[in-house]
């Protein structure tokens, strides 16, 4: 079974969900620290004037937060500027009514904390885009370890065969522990070509409502990266 492990996103870019379409199973890695100025609570969309970032507010209380303890700052109507950038800047789009329905209430009467924010609206665009992986989260389990040994004890728990990373991880990650541990290792390729997109020059690196705000349903038809993933360990 090939399994993924990322730390949950706001609304990501299409990388992440080619990403989750290319494994068996994936794991939100949600029980480790939680990290500032990252991906966790904010993502970039696209305006007239180049692309900008769109921020969920949170409560930070320690440096040793965990990613699914922390919780979405509420002091702030954060949802109704999110919903008027949305506005807009995409409401010429084609399928922005599609973007409007998976945003929902971005949470309002369901998620206290950015990971279940994030999980949510995941498996949401995941569906939409007919992904249909299986998906659990770390902290469903019991793991022991640190940095790559916690990270294998995690693969062996869920019975993978093949651990699909990012490629970025190359920089940190044990492989002689994937070799002992009998688990194959592969980098995912992240390679797109452009697609339909309102002002002007293109931009790739934006969430994926982007995408499906021009595409619609067709989306899925510009998640799958041109080069295949790359095996570092059989």
């Amino acid at each position: 079974m090939k399994v993924g492990v990322i730390q949950s996103c706001f609304i990501p870019w299409r990388g992440y969900f080619d990403f989750i379409r290319s494994v068996n199973l994936f794991v939100f890695y949600d029980d480790v620290q939680y990290s500032k100025n990252g991906w966790r609570n904010r993502n970039r969309i696209k305006t007239p004037d180049g692309s900008r970032w769109i921020t969920v507010p949170v409560r930070r209380r320690s440096l040793s937060q965990r990613i699914c303890d922390t919780e979405i700052d509420e002091s702030s109507d954060w949802r109704s500027d999110h919903f008027r950038l949305w506005s807009e800047n995409y409401s010429m789009a084609p399928h922005f009514n599609d973007v409007l329905a998976l945003l929902g209430d971005l949470g309002r009467e369901t998620a206290t904390t950015i990971s279940e924010l994030n999980i949510s609206l995941t498996k949401a665009i995941a569906g939409y885009l007919g992904i249909e992986t299986q998906f659990m989260l770390s902290s469903e389990l019991h793991l022991t370890g640190t940095k790559t040994d916690r990270l294998i004890d995690l693969l062996i728990q869920v019975g993978t065969t093949t651990y699909l990373s990012g490629p970025s991880a190359d920089s940190y990650l044990d492989k002689d522990a994937f070799h002992r541990s009998g688990i194959g290792l592969m980098y995912k390729s992240y390679d797109y070509a452009p697609y339909p997109q309102q002002w002007g020059k293109f931009e790739g690196a934006v969430s994926i409502l982007d995408l499906i705000a021009n595409c619609g349903h067709g989306a899925k038809n510009h998640i799958r990266s041109q080069t295949p993933d790359v095996i570092i360990a059989p």
